[in-house]
């Protein structure tokens, strides 16, 4: 089986890259570069494109066609909640053009299966503690969150229109890593900006702590990234499956930990001696954000391995190995 995937070169785009491979697969890489590197995808074919550009549409499907890809995966978007609520049309742009792009260039080249890269933050602020996919209204409170739902309606339009096989994984918060050489690049997730922070020798921030929860901070579902590759495999087979009943699943633990959980588990994991500091809420964030993995354990066999501490501890192994952020332990001093 030969793979598409946009944005294979980010963070969660190489994990599955590298996972695919592990499982024989011919791998095809589009990515800007914009935060990737082309070195964490060795052994794929890799063209370097802005997908949200005008005439995009073309380019992927000549790919499409050349390589007689089977499936594709779509990651390539911008991902920040807060720059999506400063600048919501640049986020329009990029996400919901990305997308369109992508659809019309398998429309063309009559590629027929697709596992779409979507978010937690299509639901907005859900009224029940654990999130099930179907039974809370879609009401995301930033235009990041938006941009996914619009993605999954377009997916789904296109399925009825084109035949296309359709599948969105809603990630919840993705964290850790696999291999070493994989590690995050782009510090826009909680633990790489709670490591950069120590790096340089300051306070890691917590954005809020007077949210309605349990020690204020903010509550979210840590999902590894190996588990969270393992799903788009799974995802893939399951759109073979011409009896499958659902076409959003979560990808997540159903297990909340707060921020400062987090925090105190890289206190623990780093040895450092650190202070936090705590600044005001970031605009368009949940208090509270757990994912029901009921639907992808049963429809697809899917369970996630690994646990908060494997995800704190991956992670920094793979910082330390990188000589551009690794950590003196021993002589570091909090210097703010």
């Amino acid at each position: 089986m030969t793979v598409l995937v946009t944005g294979g070169c980010g963070y969660i785009g190489a994990h599955v890259v590298h996972a695919l491979h592990e499982a024989g697969e011919e791998v095809i890489v589009i990515d800007d570069l914009s935060y990737g590197k082309p070195t964490r995808i060795e052994g794929s074919r890799l063209y370097g494109a802005d997908i949200s550009a005008p005439g995009s549409d073309k380019i992927i499907a000549q790919i499409l066609e050349e390589h007689q890809v089977d499936a594709v995966i779509h990651f390539a978007a911008r991902k920040q909640v807060g720059e999506s609520v400063a600048k919501p049309l640049w986020y329009y742009q990029q996400n919901v053009n990305g997308m369109l792009n992508v659809l019309q260039g398998m429309a063309d080249a009559g590629v027929k299966k697709l596992v779409f890269s979507s978010s937690a933050a299509t639901y907005g602020v859900p009224p029940v503690d654990v999130v099930p996919e179907d039974v809370v209204p879609m009401v995301p409170i930033n235009p990041y969150g938006q941009t996914k739902l619009f993605g999954e309606w377009m997916a789904r339009a296109c399925e009825q229109a084109f035949g296309i096989r359709f599948c969105a994984l809603r990630y919840f918060n993705v964290a850790g890593c696999g291999p070493v050489e994989l590690e995050d690049p782009a510090i826009l997730n909680l633990i790489p900006m709670l490591f950069d922070r120590l790096k340089q020798g300051k306070a890691p921030a917590i954005f809020g702590d007077d949210y309605p929860t349990p020690d204020g901070t903010c509550v979210r579902d840590y999902i590894h990234v190996s588990d969270l590759a393992d799903a788009h495999i799974a995802a893939i087979k399951y759109l073979g499956n011409d009896e499958r009943e659902y076409d959003a699943f979560n990808v997540g633990t159903g297990e909340g930990t707060s921020v400062r959980q987090i925090v105190d588990e890289v206190k623990k994991v780093t040895g450092l001696p650190f202070t936090e500091e705590i600044r005001e809420r970031r605009a368009g964030d949940p208090p509270h954000l757990i994912g029901s993995p009921k639907r992808i354990n049963e429809a697809m066999g899917w369970h996630a391995k690994y646990g908060v501490e494997d995800i704190v501890r991956s992670g920094w192994e793979a910082w330390q190995a990188n000589p551009e952020h690794h950590i003196d332990v021993e002589n570091w001093k909090q210097t703010d």
